[in-house]
C-alpha cells in the first residue's frame, strides 16, 4: 500500500463520514485547525482505517499526528512495519 492510497482513503473517509469538502483536504492541511477533526472525530477515523488496514492500529503512532500527511506518514509506516521486506 503506498502513500498516494493511503492518501486517497483518508480523503474518502473525511469527505463521507465527516462531511469535509475534497477542496479542503490537502496534505499540509491541519486536522483540528483547517478540518475541525477533534479529539473524538480523530478516534473514528483511525477505527474507519482499521479495517482497510487490516490490523490494529496503535492509537499512539497517531498522539504527534497534525495534518493530513501526518496520518499518511504515520499509516504507511506502520502497514510497512507490518509487512516482511521483499
Amino acid at each position: 500500500m503506498n502513500k498516494e492510497a493511503i492518501y486517497e482513503r483518508i480523503v474518502s473517509i473525511l469527505q463521507e463520514t465527516f462531511e469535509i469538502d475534497a477542496s479542503r483536504v490537502t496534505p499540509n492541511a491541519r486536522l483540528y485547525d483547517d478540518l475541525d477533526i477533534d479529539s473524538i472525530d480523530a478516534v473514528d477515523l483511525i477505527v474507519q482505517l482499521k479495517p482497510w488496514v487490516g490490523r490494529r492500529l496503535n492509537a499512539d503512532a497517531f498522539k504527534s499526528v497534525r495534518t493530513v500527511q501526518d496520518v499518511v506518514d504515520a499509516l504507511h509506516q506502520l502497514v510497512s512495519e507490518a509487512s516482511p521486506a521483499a
